[in-house]
């Protein structure tokens, strides 16, 4: 394999990269569950994994009801953006810079952790059990004009928190059956106005979020991340490509700085997948079908090994590649991958979401591995 080509210096608009590997959000949540402050345990945590070209935060709430992970670091309190200034300057006195990814859960929150109803574009309501087997989901309430007005207002106040605590840019959360992607996708939109209907209308309120998150940061440091065919948390399209590719057009025409899309991954066992086209059938190779359609920095996720991740740039499917779980086990992956050195696979799952240092902050470097074998 020749990995060079994932270690060539990179630019996103003003933003130089100092090689082609991204570390994907990841569901962490060691905030207090109390006030979702950044603690010094993320500014370590980030810091561990700052030779990756590129850090994309743990999701971020943009509200108190935006929830779904108590622990998860916030972006809607100034107590937050103090919190996560520290994890930035950290990071950045590594020489990589950081994107905040903002979230809101919509129906995939739980009505006893926000204290009230959640939200979704129509009131359907997920049937399979949470990550958090504690928590349940509710019926949703379906959002009004004025709620999808106030959320819009929320994600560009989110934006301006984070470019106050000196992100270098933001991600929509638009996957993974949140808010965003409850609009975008027919198995959870069901609405008759102009935000439901047709691949136009789903993507509305996608647009207009990032119309806003714009008005903030400019086209250059804004992008989104979606799961075209994910199937986590009950969630379908009936024609992806219909739905993904005017999206993309959309986006490629506002000039946005890059786009993050998830490969197929085995369906969500909550999803009656009996009724559903198998994901890999919807969609193969969802990065290299949806790559015509958009300009910018196209970022593939999911499921990569360094060969894969070396073939999608060298063939111009992607230009940068992001990787997740190895990121949990592998605070050095960006130097294993560089070095041929062997990749921890071993993830301590109960440790993944909540917690403190164990499972966290503990996984040793590749160094720390060949001292304590010698």
């Amino acid at each position: 394999m020749n990995s060079n080509i994932l270690f060539e210096p990179y630019k996103i608009g003003d933003i130089t990269l100092k090689n082609r590997i991204t570390m994907a959000s990841l569901l962490r949540c060691r905030a207090d569950p109390q006030d979702s402050v950044p603690t010094d345990l993320y500014v370590q945590y980030y810091t561990q994994r700052a030779s990756a070209g590129l850090i994309f935060t743990e999701c971020t709430p943009i509200s108190k009801t935006a929830f779904s992970f108590p622990g998860a670091g916030g972006m809607y309190t100034k107590e937050q953006v103090d919190g996560w200034k520290k994890v930035v300057e950290a990071v950045h006195a590594k020489g990589t810079p950081i994107v905040a990814q903002l979230w809101h859960a919509g129906r995939g929150g739980f009505p006893s952790l926000i204290g009230e109803q959640t939200i979704s574009p129509s009131p359907i309501a997920i049937k399979g059990k949470p990550l958090i087997p504690i928590y349940e989901y509710g019926t949703p309430r379906e959002m009004t004009k004025d709620d999808i007005k106030e959320v819009i207002e929320q994600f560009r106040q989110a934006a301006v928190n984070a470019k106050e605590a000196g992100f270098d840019g933001v991600e929509l959360s638009a996957g993974n059956g949140y808010l965003v992607d409850s609009f975008i996708r027919t198995s959870s939109n069901q609405r008759t106005d102009e935000y439901g209907g047709s691949a136009e209308n789903r993507a509305r309120f996608c647009l207009e979020v990032i119309d806003a998150l714009i008005s903030v940061y400019g086209a250059e440091r804004v992008g989104a991340k979606f799961t075209p065919v994910g199937r986590y948390q009950e969630m379908y399209d009936e024609n992806p490509l219909e739905t993904f590719s005017y999206l993309l057009q959309q986006l490629d025409k506002r000039g946005v700085a890059f786009i993050q899309l998830v490969e197929a991954d085995a369906p969500a066992s909550n999803a009656p997948q009996s009724e559903l086209v198998a994901p890999e059938k919807q969609m193969p190779e969802v990065t290299k079908q949806l790559r015509p359609y958009f300009k910018g920095t196209l970022i593939i996720n999911n499921g990569l090994t360094a060969e894969t991740a070396e073939k999608a740039i060298s063939s111009g499917v992607a230009d940068l590649v992001s990787f997740g779980k190895d990121y949990i086990s592998n605070p050095d992956l960006a130097e294993r991958i560089k070095n041929g050195w062997e990749i921890n696979k071993k993830i301590d799952f109960s440790t993944v979401i909540g917690g403190g240092e164990k499972g966290y902050t503990d996984y040793p470097f590749y160094s720390e591995v060949t001292v304590s074998s010698t």
